[in-house]
Protein backbone atom coordinates (compact mmCIF):
# COMPACT_ATOMS: atom_id res chain seq x y z
CA UNK A 1 0.00 0.00 0.00
CA UNK A 2 2.82 2.49 0.69
CA UNK A 3 4.31 1.57 -2.52
CA UNK A 4 1.32 2.48 -4.29
CA UNK A 5 0.84 6.21 -2.51
CA UNK A 6 4.45 6.80 -3.47
CA UNK A 7 3.61 5.56 -7.20
CA UNK A 8 0.60 8.14 -7.13
CA UNK A 9 2.35 10.81 -5.68
CA UNK A 10 5.52 10.46 -8.23
CA UNK A 11 2.88 10.21 -11.23
CA UNK A 12 1.48 13.75 -9.87
CA UNK A 13 4.85 15.56 -9.23
CA UNK A 14 5.83 14.07 -13.28
CA UNK A 15 3.02 15.62 -14.27
CA UNK A 16 3.49 19.31 -12.36
CA UNK A 17 6.60 18.76 -13.91
CA UNK A 18 5.54 18.60 -17.46
CA UNK A 19 2.96 21.40 -16.96
CA UNK A 20 6.09 23.38 -15.50
CA UNK A 21 7.96 22.74 -18.81
CA UNK A 22 5.50 23.76 -20.79
CA UNK A 23 4.51 26.59 -19.56
CA UNK A 24 6.83 27.97 -17.62
CA UNK A 25 4.86 28.34 -14.86
CA UNK A 26 6.68 31.36 -12.44
CA UNK A 27 5.99 34.44 -10.70
CA UNK A 28 6.51 36.04 -14.66
CA UNK A 29 4.09 33.66 -16.34
CA UNK A 30 1.19 34.44 -13.24
CA UNK A 31 1.51 38.55 -13.77
CA UNK A 32 1.62 37.66 -17.70
CA UNK A 33 -1.62 35.55 -17.31
CA UNK A 34 -3.39 37.93 -14.90
CA UNK A 35 -2.49 40.75 -17.03
CA UNK A 36 -3.75 39.14 -20.40
CA UNK A 37 -6.57 38.58 -18.94
CA UNK A 38 -7.58 41.89 -17.65
CA UNK A 39 -6.51 43.18 -20.89
CA UNK A 40 -9.31 40.97 -22.71
CA UNK A 41 -11.99 41.54 -20.00
CA UNK A 42 -11.12 45.56 -20.83
CA UNK A 43 -11.37 44.83 -24.39
CA UNK A 44 -14.41 42.76 -24.31
CA UNK A 45 -16.27 45.34 -22.13
CA UNK A 46 -14.91 48.18 -24.66
CA UNK A 47 -16.50 46.52 -27.81
CA UNK A 48 -19.78 46.08 -25.88
CA UNK A 49 -20.69 49.16 -24.43
CA UNK A 50 -21.73 52.28 -26.18
CA UNK A 51 -19.08 55.09 -27.14
CA UNK A 52 -19.26 58.13 -25.39
CA UNK A 53 -18.25 61.38 -27.27
CA UNK A 54 -17.19 64.67 -26.22
CA UNK A 55 -17.79 67.73 -27.74
CA UNK A 56 -15.50 71.05 -26.68
CA UNK A 57 -18.07 74.14 -26.43
CA UNK A 58 -17.49 77.11 -29.12
CA UNK A 59 -18.62 80.30 -29.50
CA UNK A 60 -19.72 81.59 -32.49
CA UNK A 61 -22.91 82.27 -34.71
CA UNK A 62 -25.22 79.47 -36.19
CA UNK A 63 -23.79 79.32 -39.42
CA UNK A 64 -21.42 81.10 -41.74
CA UNK A 65 -22.60 83.95 -43.11
CA UNK A 66 -22.70 84.29 -47.38
CA UNK A 67 -20.23 85.66 -49.14
CA UNK A 68 -21.16 87.93 -52.47
CA UNK A 69 -18.76 89.00 -55.29
CA UNK A 70 -19.98 93.08 -55.52
CA UNK A 71 -19.86 95.62 -58.39
CA UNK A 72 -18.43 98.83 -56.85
CA UNK A 73 -20.90 102.14 -58.81
CA UNK A 74 -19.79 105.33 -58.06
CA UNK A 75 -20.27 108.61 -59.42
CA UNK A 76 -16.92 109.15 -61.49
CA UNK A 77 -15.31 110.91 -64.65
CA UNK A 78 -12.32 110.45 -66.71
CA UNK A 79 -10.02 113.82 -67.97
CA UNK A 80 -8.09 113.81 -70.72
CA UNK A 81 -4.56 115.54 -71.28
CA UNK A 82 -5.12 118.98 -72.61
CA UNK A 83 -2.05 118.79 -75.11
CA UNK A 84 0.59 116.71 -75.72
CA UNK A 85 3.67 115.97 -73.29
CA UNK A 86 5.59 114.64 -70.98
CA UNK A 87 3.03 113.65 -67.46
CA UNK A 88 4.37 114.40 -64.25
CA UNK A 89 1.97 112.91 -61.69
CA UNK A 90 1.26 115.07 -58.36
CA UNK A 91 -1.81 113.73 -56.50
CA UNK A 92 -1.48 110.73 -54.67
CA UNK A 93 -3.02 107.61 -56.42
CA UNK A 94 -6.27 106.61 -54.14
CA UNK A 95 -6.40 109.93 -51.98
CA UNK A 96 -8.75 113.20 -51.65
CA UNK A 97 -7.76 116.17 -53.69
CA UNK A 98 -9.56 119.67 -53.13
CA UNK A 99 -10.53 121.16 -55.94
CA UNK A 100 -8.11 123.39 -57.55
CA UNK A 101 -5.64 120.87 -56.35
CA UNK A 102 -2.41 119.93 -58.90
CA UNK A 103 -2.91 116.71 -60.05
CA UNK A 104 -0.40 116.42 -62.69
CA UNK A 105 1.82 118.65 -64.98
CA UNK A 106 2.68 118.34 -68.53
CA UNK A 107 5.27 120.00 -70.83
CA UNK A 108 6.84 119.65 -74.37
CA UNK A 109 9.59 118.11 -72.99
CA UNK A 110 11.44 115.98 -69.41
CA UNK A 111 11.17 118.03 -66.62
CA UNK A 112 14.94 118.02 -65.58
CA UNK A 113 16.13 118.03 -62.28
CA UNK A 114 16.22 121.41 -60.94
CA UNK A 115 16.63 122.42 -57.30
CA UNK A 116 14.21 124.08 -55.02
CA UNK A 117 14.97 125.93 -52.17
CA UNK A 118 12.28 125.32 -48.99
CA UNK A 119 11.94 126.70 -45.81
CA UNK A 120 12.53 124.86 -42.26
CA UNK A 121 8.92 124.85 -41.90
CA UNK A 122 8.40 122.91 -45.47
CA UNK A 123 10.98 120.97 -44.31
CA UNK A 124 9.30 119.84 -41.32
CA UNK A 125 6.44 119.32 -42.72
CA UNK A 126 7.92 116.79 -45.19
CA UNK A 127 9.87 115.17 -42.48
CA UNK A 128 7.06 114.38 -40.65
CA UNK A 129 4.71 113.23 -43.72
CA UNK A 130 7.58 111.11 -44.46
CA UNK A 131 7.68 109.70 -40.85
CA UNK A 132 4.41 108.83 -40.91
CA UNK A 133 4.58 107.29 -44.17
CA UNK A 134 7.39 104.94 -42.54
CA UNK A 135 5.66 104.15 -39.61
CA UNK A 136 2.50 102.54 -41.17
CA UNK A 137 4.58 101.05 -44.09
CA UNK A 138 3.44 97.61 -45.54
CA UNK A 139 5.70 95.48 -47.48
CA UNK A 140 3.02 92.87 -48.93
CA UNK A 141 2.15 97.06 -50.28
CA UNK A 142 4.46 98.55 -51.98
CA UNK A 143 2.72 100.56 -54.65
CA UNK A 144 1.63 102.55 -51.86
CA UNK A 145 5.47 104.10 -52.10
CA UNK A 146 4.63 105.27 -55.87
CA UNK A 147 1.29 106.94 -54.02
CA UNK A 148 3.55 108.78 -51.62
CA UNK A 149 5.95 109.45 -53.87
CA UNK A 150 3.23 111.59 -56.16
CA UNK A 151 1.93 112.97 -53.07
CA UNK A 152 5.53 114.15 -51.75
CA UNK A 153 5.94 116.10 -54.99
CA UNK A 154 2.49 117.31 -55.10
CA UNK A 155 3.32 119.00 -51.65
CA UNK A 156 7.03 120.33 -52.66
CA UNK A 157 5.29 121.85 -55.81
CA UNK A 158 2.96 123.28 -53.60
CA UNK A 159 5.68 124.42 -50.92
CA UNK A 160 7.81 125.91 -54.24
CA UNK A 161 4.56 128.53 -55.06
CA UNK A 162 3.36 126.50 -58.05
CA UNK A 163 0.36 125.91 -56.15
CA UNK A 164 -1.69 128.46 -55.07
CA UNK A 165 -4.62 128.11 -52.04
CA UNK A 166 -7.37 126.23 -53.31
CA UNK A 167 -9.43 128.92 -51.89
CA UNK A 168 -7.46 132.17 -54.02
CA UNK A 169 -8.00 130.50 -57.76
CA UNK A 170 -10.47 128.49 -59.72
CA UNK A 171 -8.50 128.26 -62.85
CA UNK A 172 -7.76 124.36 -64.00
CA UNK A 173 -4.51 125.11 -65.19
CA UNK A 174 -1.33 127.29 -63.96
CA UNK A 175 2.61 127.07 -65.11
CA UNK A 176 5.53 126.61 -63.47
CA UNK A 177 8.57 127.03 -66.05
CA UNK A 178 7.75 125.53 -69.15
CA UNK A 179 5.08 123.19 -67.22
CA UNK A 180 1.36 123.20 -67.07
CA UNK A 181 -0.02 122.43 -63.92
CA UNK A 182 -3.83 121.23 -64.11
CA UNK A 183 -5.67 121.19 -61.52
CA UNK A 184 -8.90 119.01 -60.39
CA UNK A 185 -12.04 120.62 -61.50
CA UNK A 186 -14.26 119.74 -58.11
CA UNK A 187 -13.04 117.94 -54.84
CA UNK A 188 -12.51 114.22 -55.31
CA UNK A 189 -10.72 110.85 -55.18
CA UNK A 190 -7.87 110.58 -57.80
CA UNK A 191 -7.13 107.41 -59.79
CA UNK A 192 -4.69 106.64 -62.62
CA UNK A 193 -6.70 103.70 -64.37
CA UNK A 194 -9.53 103.59 -66.38
CA UNK A 195 -11.75 100.19 -66.81
CA UNK A 196 -14.71 101.62 -68.75
CA UNK A 197 -17.21 101.59 -66.15
CA UNK A 198 -16.94 105.19 -65.84
CA UNK A 199 -20.70 107.73 -66.10
CA UNK A 200 -22.29 103.75 -65.72
CA UNK A 201 -25.23 104.32 -63.36
CA UNK A 202 -27.55 101.86 -61.74
CA UNK A 203 -29.92 102.17 -64.40
CA UNK A 204 -27.65 101.83 -67.01
CA UNK A 205 -25.59 98.54 -65.76
CA UNK A 206 -26.18 95.05 -67.84
CA UNK A 207 -26.09 91.44 -66.79
CA UNK A 208 -22.47 91.48 -68.63
CA UNK A 209 -21.10 93.78 -66.66
CA UNK A 210 -20.57 91.56 -63.78
CA UNK A 211 -18.72 88.75 -65.75
CA UNK A 212 -15.30 89.51 -64.21
CA UNK A 213 -13.58 87.11 -67.12
CA UNK A 214 -14.13 90.38 -69.48
CA UNK A 215 -12.83 92.75 -66.80
CA UNK A 216 -10.14 94.77 -68.35
CA UNK A 217 -8.83 98.01 -66.15
CA UNK A 218 -5.93 100.60 -67.86
CA UNK A 219 -3.53 101.81 -65.78
CA UNK A 220 -2.98 105.33 -67.18
CA UNK A 221 0.20 106.49 -65.73
CA UNK A 222 3.16 106.33 -68.02
CA UNK A 223 6.35 107.66 -68.89
CA UNK A 224 5.90 108.04 -72.07
CA UNK A 225 5.00 111.22 -74.47
CA UNK A 226 0.70 111.40 -74.06
CA UNK A 227 -0.94 112.79 -76.70
CA UNK A 228 -3.99 115.76 -76.51
CA UNK A 229 -7.16 114.45 -75.84
CA UNK A 230 -5.96 111.06 -74.22
CA UNK A 231 -7.45 110.00 -70.87
CA UNK A 232 -4.78 111.07 -68.31
CA UNK A 233 -6.27 110.39 -65.07
CA UNK A 234 -10.18 109.63 -63.21
CA UNK A 235 -12.11 111.48 -60.47
CA UNK A 236 -14.83 110.21 -57.99
CA UNK A 237 -16.63 113.02 -57.14
CA UNK A 238 -19.14 112.08 -54.61
CA UNK A 239 -18.41 109.64 -51.19
CA UNK A 240 -21.98 107.86 -51.63
CA UNK A 241 -21.55 105.01 -53.90
CA UNK A 242 -23.50 101.48 -54.07
CA UNK A 243 -22.24 97.81 -54.39
CA UNK A 244 -24.74 95.67 -56.22
CA UNK A 245 -24.77 91.79 -55.31
CA UNK A 246 -26.28 88.50 -57.81
CA UNK A 247 -28.73 86.85 -55.65
CA UNK A 248 -30.49 83.64 -56.65
CA UNK A 249 -33.60 83.03 -55.60
CA UNK A 250 -33.26 81.54 -52.39
CA UNK A 251 -31.36 84.42 -51.20
CA UNK A 252 -33.72 87.03 -52.90
CA UNK A 253 -36.56 85.57 -50.40
CA UNK A 254 -34.42 85.58 -47.34
CA UNK A 255 -33.45 89.47 -47.73
CA UNK A 256 -36.96 90.47 -49.38
CA UNK A 257 -37.52 92.62 -45.96
CA UNK A 258 -34.85 94.16 -45.29
CA UNK A 259 -34.46 97.68 -45.44
CA UNK A 260 -30.59 98.25 -44.11
CA UNK A 261 -28.05 95.73 -43.92
CA UNK A 262 -24.61 95.25 -42.31
CA UNK A 263 -21.62 94.36 -44.75
CA UNK A 264 -18.11 92.64 -43.70
CA UNK A 265 -15.23 93.59 -46.67
CA UNK A 266 -13.63 90.49 -46.88
CA UNK A 267 -10.20 93.12 -48.22
CA UNK A 268 -9.87 94.53 -44.64
CA UNK A 269 -12.16 92.92 -42.27
CA UNK A 270 -13.63 96.31 -41.89
CA UNK A 271 -17.83 96.53 -41.28
CA UNK A 272 -20.52 98.90 -42.16
CA UNK A 273 -23.94 99.41 -42.73
CA UNK A 274 -25.53 100.47 -45.76
CA UNK A 275 -29.60 100.59 -47.22
CA UNK A 276 -30.58 97.36 -48.87
CA UNK A 277 -32.74 96.76 -51.56
CA UNK A 278 -33.67 94.46 -54.12
CA UNK A 279 -33.89 95.23 -57.62
CA UNK A 280 -34.04 93.38 -61.53
CA UNK A 281 -31.67 93.44 -64.11
CA UNK A 282 -32.31 91.43 -67.47
CA UNK A 283 -34.84 89.73 -65.50
CA UNK A 284 -32.62 88.62 -62.47
CA UNK A 285 -32.78 89.64 -58.80
CA UNK A 286 -29.98 91.80 -57.68
CA UNK A 287 -29.18 93.37 -54.24
CA UNK A 288 -28.42 97.19 -53.76
CA UNK A 289 -26.32 98.26 -50.98
CA UNK A 290 -26.22 101.63 -50.67
CA UNK A 291 -23.42 103.48 -48.53
CA UNK A 292 -22.78 106.82 -47.69
CA UNK A 293 -19.24 106.80 -46.48
CA UNK A 294 -15.83 104.53 -46.64
CA UNK A 295 -15.39 104.88 -50.74
CA UNK A 296 -11.80 106.17 -49.75
CA UNK A 297 -10.95 101.89 -48.50
CA UNK A 298 -12.11 100.67 -51.73
CA UNK A 299 -12.24 103.53 -54.71
CA UNK A 300 -9.56 101.51 -56.53
CA UNK A 301 -11.70 98.14 -56.55
CA UNK A 302 -14.82 97.80 -58.92
CA UNK A 303 -15.16 94.59 -57.70
CA UNK A 304 -15.11 93.78 -53.95
CA UNK A 305 -16.13 90.22 -51.82
CA UNK A 306 -18.15 90.98 -49.05
CA UNK A 307 -19.91 89.08 -46.43
CA UNK A 308 -23.58 89.69 -45.30
CA UNK A 309 -23.75 89.90 -41.76
CA UNK A 310 -26.95 88.29 -41.40
CA UNK A 311 -26.49 85.59 -38.50
CA UNK A 312 -26.30 88.53 -35.77
CA UNK A 313 -27.17 85.72 -32.67
CA UNK A 314 -23.94 84.71 -30.62
CA UNK A 315 -23.38 82.72 -28.29
CA UNK A 316 -22.15 78.87 -27.34
CA UNK A 317 -22.69 76.52 -30.03
CA UNK A 318 -23.65 72.96 -29.06
CA UNK A 319 -24.88 70.22 -31.14
CA UNK A 320 -28.64 69.12 -30.59
CA UNK A 321 -28.31 65.34 -29.57
CA UNK A 322 -26.35 66.85 -26.60
CA UNK A 323 -29.60 68.68 -25.00
CA UNK A 324 -31.25 66.55 -22.45
CA UNK A 325 -34.45 67.84 -20.12
CA UNK A 326 -34.22 67.29 -16.59
CA UNK A 327 -37.05 67.56 -13.88
CA UNK A 328 -36.86 70.17 -11.13
CA UNK A 329 -39.08 70.64 -7.84
CA UNK A 330 -40.84 73.93 -8.14
CA UNK A 331 -41.24 76.13 -5.11
CA UNK A 332 -43.20 79.79 -5.22
CA UNK A 333 -40.54 82.75 -4.64
CA UNK A 334 -42.27 83.82 -1.49
CA UNK A 335 -41.62 80.57 0.44
CA UNK A 336 -37.94 81.68 0.19
CA UNK A 337 -35.51 82.42 2.91
CA UNK A 338 -32.59 84.61 3.56
CA UNK A 339 -29.92 83.55 5.93
CA UNK A 340 -28.84 86.16 7.65
CA UNK A 341 -25.86 85.26 8.61
CA UNK A 342 -24.40 84.16 5.26
CA UNK A 343 -26.89 86.01 3.30
CA UNK A 344 -27.36 82.54 1.04
CA UNK A 345 -30.94 82.40 -0.29
CA UNK A 346 -32.99 78.94 0.80
CA UNK A 347 -36.29 77.51 2.47
CA UNK A 348 -36.94 76.96 5.93
CA UNK A 349 -38.49 73.59 5.62
CA UNK A 350 -40.38 71.65 8.48
CA UNK A 351 -38.45 69.08 10.47
CA UNK A 352 -38.72 67.68 13.50
CA UNK A 353 -35.61 68.15 16.81
CA UNK A 354 -34.64 64.86 19.24
CA UNK A 355 -37.80 65.51 21.27
CA UNK A 356 -39.98 64.39 18.29
CA UNK A 357 -41.46 68.28 18.75
CA UNK A 358 -41.96 70.33 15.57
CA UNK A 359 -38.99 73.12 14.35
CA UNK A 360 -37.72 74.84 11.27
CA UNK A 361 -34.84 74.38 9.98
CA UNK A 362 -32.59 76.64 6.94
CA UNK A 363 -31.89 74.65 3.64
CA UNK A 364 -29.59 76.13 1.70
CA UNK A 365 -30.28 75.13 -2.21
CA UNK A 366 -28.54 75.71 -5.28
CA UNK A 367 -31.74 77.41 -7.52
CA UNK A 368 -30.56 76.50 -11.40
CA UNK A 369 -33.61 78.93 -12.77
CA UNK A 370 -36.91 81.27 -12.08
CA UNK A 371 -39.84 81.39 -13.75
CA UNK A 372 -42.76 83.65 -13.64
CA UNK A 373 -46.06 82.27 -11.47
CA UNK A 374 -48.80 81.19 -13.79
CA UNK A 375 -51.42 83.44 -12.95
CA UNK A 376 -49.51 85.92 -10.56
CA UNK A 377 -47.58 88.08 -12.22
CA UNK A 378 -47.40 91.56 -11.63
CA UNK A 379 -49.95 93.87 -12.85
CA UNK A 380 -50.28 97.54 -13.25
CA UNK A 381 -52.58 98.25 -10.61
CA UNK A 382 -50.84 96.28 -7.92
CA UNK A 383 -47.49 97.09 -6.05
CA UNK A 384 -47.06 93.92 -5.04
CA UNK A 385 -43.66 92.01 -6.98
CA UNK A 386 -44.11 89.56 -9.24
CA UNK A 387 -44.14 85.74 -7.62
CA UNK A 388 -41.80 83.61 -9.04
CA UNK A 389 -41.16 79.50 -9.58
CA UNK A 390 -37.89 78.63 -8.28
CA UNK A 391 -36.75 75.49 -10.16
CA UNK A 392 -34.71 73.67 -7.44
CA UNK A 393 -32.86 69.96 -7.72
CA UNK A 394 -34.74 67.16 -6.86
CA UNK A 395 -31.83 65.76 -4.85
CA UNK A 396 -32.47 68.77 -1.95
CA UNK A 397 -36.14 67.56 -1.23
CA UNK A 398 -38.29 64.26 -0.61
CA UNK A 399 -41.73 64.61 -2.37
CA UNK A 400 -43.94 65.94 0.72
CA UNK A 401 -41.65 67.74 2.44
CA UNK A 402 -43.15 70.90 3.79
CA UNK A 403 -41.66 74.58 3.47
CA UNK A 404 -42.85 77.58 6.05
CA UNK A 405 -43.72 81.26 4.88
CA UNK A 406 -42.32 83.07 7.48
CA UNK A 407 -44.09 85.93 7.25
CA UNK A 408 -47.65 84.50 7.28
CA UNK A 409 -46.46 80.84 8.70
CA UNK A 410 -48.27 79.42 5.43
CA UNK A 411 -47.24 76.02 4.00
CA UNK A 412 -45.98 74.65 0.81
CA UNK A 413 -45.99 70.68 0.29
CA UNK A 414 -43.03 69.82 -2.14
CA UNK A 415 -44.34 68.12 -5.19
CA UNK A 416 -44.98 69.99 -7.73
CA UNK A 417 -42.01 69.81 -10.85
CA UNK A 418 -40.97 71.51 -13.76
CA UNK A 419 -38.18 71.00 -16.57
CA UNK A 420 -35.49 72.66 -17.80
CA UNK A 421 -32.65 72.03 -20.48
CA UNK A 422 -29.93 71.33 -20.41
CA UNK A 423 -26.33 69.17 -21.30
CA UNK A 424 -23.81 66.43 -19.32
CA UNK A 425 -20.76 68.55 -18.37
CA UNK A 426 -17.76 65.85 -18.51
CA UNK A 427 -15.34 68.22 -17.40
CA UNK A 428 -14.73 66.10 -13.92
CA UNK A 429 -14.63 62.72 -15.95
CA UNK A 430 -18.45 62.31 -14.56
CA UNK A 431 -21.77 63.71 -16.42
CA UNK A 432 -23.43 66.76 -14.68
CA UNK A 433 -26.34 68.74 -15.63
CA UNK A 434 -25.60 72.25 -16.45
CA UNK A 435 -28.48 74.60 -17.88
CA UNK A 436 -29.25 75.88 -20.99
CA UNK A 437 -30.86 78.67 -22.65
CA UNK A 438 -31.32 78.16 -26.41
CA UNK A 439 -31.13 81.86 -28.29
CA UNK A 440 -31.58 80.15 -32.23
CA UNK A 441 -31.09 76.64 -34.09
CA UNK A 442 -31.38 74.62 -36.88
CA UNK A 443 -30.52 71.31 -37.69
CA UNK A 444 -27.82 70.56 -36.27
CA UNK A 445 -26.76 73.07 -33.52
CA UNK A 446 -28.11 75.58 -30.77
CA UNK A 447 -26.60 78.65 -30.00
CA UNK A 448 -27.19 79.25 -26.34
CA UNK A 449 -26.50 81.97 -23.34
CA UNK A 450 -23.22 82.74 -22.47
CA UNK A 451 -24.97 84.11 -19.16
CA UNK A 452 -26.85 81.38 -18.10
CA UNK A 453 -26.65 80.70 -14.20
CA UNK A 454 -25.49 76.96 -13.70
CA UNK A 455 -24.88 77.15 -17.66
CA UNK A 456 -21.94 76.27 -19.23
CA UNK A 457 -19.11 78.36 -20.42
CA UNK A 458 -16.68 78.55 -23.53
CA UNK A 459 -14.44 75.27 -23.59
CA UNK A 460 -16.59 73.08 -21.32
CA UNK A 461 -16.47 69.52 -22.47
CA UNK A 462 -19.68 68.03 -22.85
CA UNK A 463 -21.32 64.72 -24.12
CA UNK A 464 -22.36 64.59 -27.81
CA UNK A 465 -24.66 61.72 -27.38
CA UNK A 466 -26.25 62.29 -24.26
CA UNK A 467 -29.50 59.84 -24.80
CA UNK A 468 -26.42 57.32 -24.23
CA UNK A 469 -25.45 59.09 -20.47
CA UNK A 470 -27.29 59.65 -16.92
CA UNK A 471 -26.17 61.67 -14.86
CA UNK A 472 -23.62 61.27 -12.30
CA UNK A 473 -22.10 58.47 -15.02
CA UNK A 474 -18.54 57.82 -14.07
CA UNK A 475 -17.14 58.20 -17.60
CA UNK A 476 -13.36 58.26 -16.88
Amino acid sequence: MPDHNKQKQGKVAGILSGIRNIFGLNIGTVLFGVLLIYMLFSAALYLTSQNIESYQVITGPLSRNETYTGLAIREEKAYQADSNGYVTYYAREGNKINANGAVYGISSTKIPESKTELSQEDLSRIRSDMLSFSKGFNPSKFNNTYSFKYQLEGSILQYAGAISDPLSSLQPVSTLGNQTICKAPADGIVLYCKDGYEGKSISSITEDDFDQNSYHETDLKTEKPVKAGEDIYTLITDERWSLLIPLSGKQAAKLADRTSIRVKFLKDGMTQSGDFSIIEIGGSKYGQIDFNKGLIRYATDRFLEIELVTNTVNGLKIPLSSIVTKEFYTIPSEFSALNEESQELGFMMEARDKNGERTTIFKNVSIYAKGEQPGKGKTEDSAEEPSYLYYVDKSEFKEGDAIINQENQGKYIIGDVGVLEGVYCINKGYAVFRRIQILDQNEEYAIVSKSTSYGLARYDHIVRNADAVKEEDILY
